[in-house]
């Protein structure tokens, strides 16, 4: 960082300042930068240098929610203007056009914010390697480029919000210096900087916890706890709370002359510490994505004392290779449980990336997991490879964490999921050697030692059994050549049947492979083994594997294997059971209705298929499948209506001609997004097969089906991918209604992204192909979705014009749903024009409409827009009786985006009410929902509320609040 600021050369210091007021220092003969537009478009091009900046968001940060409809061309007139302002500069500061906005291309030393973060960041580092002198001097370097609040002066509510996030690093950045000025024993430079700040801050209490500190140290105990009362008493008095843990045991450890508080104990009592900014760092959960620990892991201790060392160090990369079949999966679930002296406190994270499938798992799909189990809401995920690593190495950054990445395929899949920053450690195993990670501890887990074959074969079998034959024990186990997942095979084959002697066991093995020696490397051997398990299974139980196999599931509830064999589920339960007994099948996480499920290992899945291919036609193959898809169909379907009211808002394709048993559905459908969410995995891999092996039909209705659940939980990335899929499927067979019924989906998709022009090219030719099939269902729909995209781009007149076409199409074929969406969104726009009496009658007669389907979701959008038209109407008290009933029901169903926005329209009508105790709680509990889910607009918005309160009230940096 020091040599990129030399290199600047001819300038001194930052050019562009907007730590205070806007300002641009240089030597070039600037004039002085027009106020109002300009400052403003250049202030958001600054916050976001050599990243884009979208025209709307230039739009918003202008004129907010009330732009005039030149908005675009008067923003291009100010690009255009600060570009010649800006020409002087040199051809390193430069505005680029970048669809779909602006990118101020523009060295980083010479914006006094980014210059800021990153001496920051630079004293973060040398903190971290106990340089702290030289932290604390590159810190203290950082907030001497401040000159006062940011962008002080700016009349932008989208700026401002920005503004109080950069005020915020600021205050951080005054915390980290104290807590290295405590540490190098300067508790003077604290109380002095300190005194003014907690007066100016009263409830940040970091900031007062340091002050107590550096005062006790300085022999002032007295005025210590005079500052910690002082706290208390302001706690109690506005918020009704007292201070937290920390700085209560702060106060404790003064009163009793505490010695770990002197600053040369090793651990001092540390001042209270903050989370995170919720806005840059999510709060993050204690996540275990483990599966269950092996109760019968035995005989390898040695490897399991090599990965616990290896695991011991902070940060460590650990790689198990091998062969398929020799345990390196068990070593790794064995290791995650049982990791020696680290218990791994802040979590563990697993993911299998089926290396040895056909399809390897994406990085992008794994750390949409990560995210979600660390505590990031789907509607905050960001989009995109990058930036999931960006957000996931941020959020484990320092945490003392255990990643586990089973059977990894190569070294681009790993290098994504690989937690760099992490205090933790990374646990890998695969097939294959991984080459990219030169620090990487590496263990081959190599076949068993006869010694340690014996021992699992005791373990499973029994001593007793063992040590009656113990010449034939040793011929098992040179037959099978150590490899454990053979082992295992021949050990359940004898527990499963006692009355077998190990002597005729061996007779089998030698009798059935005759070339068995020849074999005693690679996957044959295991092929040979399993064969032995499946040569002794009762036909039917045969057949089941072999169709199971070409079922791309990851895992199987029971109906499946009835759908397949065409029995009762109990009878396909037996049978299943019995391959779980030869460890054909492995039990899996149990049903939502509390019956087990099964999965493959990826081994036995492979050669199950061989069987398949042999003794299956391609025919009898097809209609089995489609007797499974028409399964998962039926259940998808039914949890749609479940939702919706009935087969509302979609375009019904493929009628199942197999449905699972009604007890089943009514029990695993209680919730029915929550079984879609469970299913997800299996829901996207039969889409994905069907559309590979030409059901297309099955494809795209299932894929429509399951919307339902991509747009409630964000799962953007399966919605194109299986849409994507089916699309391609749909056009080979020529499907017109499919492809339509598709490209209107996929138009939807783009509008919940707001990519308004890849919505409009889907949903243009979706209505041309529905017009051109007379599908009456189908065109409601598109023009819906058109109507939304003129409504999102102001074009009101336009959106209308769709609506009532869409409106008519959904009331002649009876979609109650349709039509409550038209009226809410038509309703919208009467709001946005005044017409009051016109937008209640629609918003009630929409709430009629979802009320007569119980739809719960749909009545509560409705609902809320009626408070806000009550709010406008001033209605106050009908108003908050609505928001507090709606705020109870969107609690009960874990509804966060929905709290936010309740929370904050009853904080705003609060604080118009006087309430202004009440008005800052309610006000401050949505911002933390609003900073959880990333919402910046609506960060932007309630940060704008707090700031109002605190001018009104007369307060100090009322940004800060």
């Amino acid at each position: 960082m020091a040599d990129a600021r030399e290199g600047a050369g001819r300038r001194a210091g930052p050019v562009f300042r907007v730590l205070g007021a806007l300002d641009i220092t240089a030597d070039a003969d600037l004039a002085p930068l027009p106020p109002g537009r300009h400052q403003i478009v250049l202030s958001a091009l600054l916050i976001e240098a050599n990243r884009v900046v979208r025209i709307d968001q230039l739009i918003d940060a202008i004129w907010y929610d009330d732009p005039p409809a030149t908005a675009r061309t008067q923003v291009q007139i100010c690009v255009s203007g600060l570009r010649q302002h800006l020409a002087p500069l040199g051809d390193d500061v430069a505005i680029v056009t970048r669809a779909p906005g602006y990118l101020l291309r523009v060295p980083r030393e010479l914006v006094d914010a980014h210059l800021f973060t990153d001496l920051v960041g630079e004293a973060d580092g040398l903190a971290r390697t106990g340089h702290r002198s030289a932290a604390a001097d590159r810190i203290g370097g950082a907030l001497d480029l401040w000159r006062g609040a940011a962008l002080t002066g700016t009349s932008s509510r989208v700026l401002q919000a920005r503004a109080a996030q950069l005020d915020e690093k600021r205050l951080n950045a005054v915390e980290a210096l104290a807590d290295l000025e405590l540490q190098l024993d300067r508790h003077h430079h604290v109380i002095d900087s300190h005194g003014a700040l907690v007066d100016e801050h009263p409830l940040r209490e970091r900031l007062r916890g340091q002050l107590m500190l550096a005062l006790y140290r300085a022999g002032r105990q007295a005025d210590a706890l005079r500052v910690y009362r002082d706290g208390r008493e302001l706690l109690v008095e506005q918020l009704g709370l007292e201070p937290g843990e920390e700085l209560r045991k702060l106060e404790r450890a003064i009163l009793a002359g505490d010695p770990a508080l002197r600053p040369e104990a090793p651990a001092p009592v540390a001042a209270p510490r903050p989370a995170p900014s919720p806005v840059d760092e999510p709060p993050a959960e204690i996540p275990d994505l483990r599966p269950p620990d092996l109760p019968d892991f035995t005989a390898r201790e040695d490897l399991a004392a090599a990965v616990a060392e290896a695991l011991a160090r902070p940060g460590a990369v650990t790689i198990l290779t091998g062969k398929p079949g020799v345990g390196k999966t068990s070593l790794a679930v064995y290791a995650a449980h049982h990791a020696g002296p680290r218990s791994f406190p802040d979590g563990h994270l697993y993911a299998d990336l089926g290396g040895t499938r056909t399809e390897a798992v994406t990085a992008i799909d794994v750390l949409d997991g990560f995210l979600r189990a660390l505590g990031v809401p789907g509607e905050a995920i960001p989009d995109g490879l990058e930036a999931r690593v960006h957000a996931y190495r941020r959020l484990v950054k320092g945490r003392d964490l255990l990643v586990v990445l089973d059977d990894a395929a190569d070294d681009a899949q790993v290098a994504a999921l690989l937690p760099h920053a992490a205090a933790g450690a990374a646990l890998v195993t695969t097939r294959t050697r991984l080459t990219a990670q030169p620090r990487a501890t590496v263990i081959e887990v190599e076949v068993m030692t006869a010694d340690q074959s014996l021992r699992l074969l005791s373990a499973v079998i029994g001593d007793e059994r063992v040590a009656a034959e113990p010449a034939a024990a040793d011929a098992l186990i040179r037959l099978v050549g150590g490899l454990p997942l053979a082992l295992r095979v021949v050990a359940a084959r004898l527990a499963a049947r006692p009355h077998w002697s190990l002597a005729w066991m061996r007779e089998r093995l030698a009798d059935e492979r005759r070339r068995l020696d020849e074999l005693a490397h690679g996957s044959l051997m295991v092929r040979a083994s399993l064969a032995l398990s499946y040569d002794g299974l009762e036909p039917g139980a045969r057949r089941l594997l072999r169709l199971l196999s070409g079922v791309d599931a990851v895992t199987f509830p029971i109906w499946v294997g009835a759908a397949l064999l065409e029995l009762d589920l109990f009878g396909a339960a037996d049978l299943l059971e019995v391959l779980v007994d030869v460890q054909l099948l492995e039990i899996a996480a149990p049903d939502l209705n509390g019956s087990p499920r099964y999965k493959f290992h990826e081994i036995i899945r492979l050669f199950a298929r061989e069987q398949l291919e042999l003794n299956e036609s391609a025919q009898s193959r097809a209609e089995e499948f489609a007797r499974v898809g028409d399964g998962w169909l039926a259940l998808a379907r039914e949890a749609h209506r479940r939702i919706y009211g009935g087969d509302y808002t979609t375009v019904i394709g493929r009628i199942p001609a197999l449905c699972p048993p009604p007890t089943y559905t009514a029990q695993v459908l209680t919730d029915p997004l929550r079984w879609l969410e469970a299913e997800r995995a299996n829901l996207c891999a039969v889409v994905a097969q069907a559309a590979r092996t030409g059901a297309h039909e099955l494809a795209w209705s299932l894929a429509l089906a399951l919307v339902a659940l991509f747009e409630t939980r964000c799962y953007y990335e399966d919605w194109e991918r299986t849409h994507a899929l089916a699309l391609e499927a749909v056009r080979a067979a020529g499907d017109r209604r499919g492809d339509a019924a598709l490209l209107c989906s996929i138009g939807s998709l783009h509008l919940s992204r707001s990519r308004f022009d890849e919505a409009e090219a889907a949903i243009t030719p979706a209505l041309a192909g529905f017009l051109e099939l007379g599908d009456v269902a189908g065109i409601a729909l598109a023009r819906r979705n058109l109507g939304l995209l003129h409504q999102l781009r102001r074009e009101d007149e336009a959106a209308l014009g769709q609506y009532r076409q869409a409106l008519a199409g959904f009331e002649q074929t009876g979609d109650p749903i349709g039509q409550a969406h038209i009226l809410s969104q038509q309703a919208q726009i009467a709001l946005r024009g005044d017409a009051y009496e016109e937008a209640a009658g629609l918003l009630h007669r929409a709430l009629g409409l979802s009320q007569g389907v119980g739809n719960r979701r749909v009545e509560v959008q409705v609902r809320y827009r009626l408070s806000g038209l009550m709010l406008s109407q001033g209605r106050h008290a009908d108003a908050e009786d609505l928001l507090n009933g709606l705020l109870e029901l969107v609690r009960a169903t874990g509804d966060v985006v929905g709290q936010g926005r309740i929370l904050h329209r009853l904080g705003v009508l609060s604080a118009e009410l006087g309430r202004i105790p009440e008005a800052r709680r309610l006000l401050r509990e949505a911002l933390a929902l609003q900073q959880q889910v990333y919402d910046r607009r609506g960060v932007g918005e309630i940060r704008a509320a707090l700031a109002k309160l605190a001018v009104d009230l007369g307060e100090p940096d009322p940004a800060l609040l």
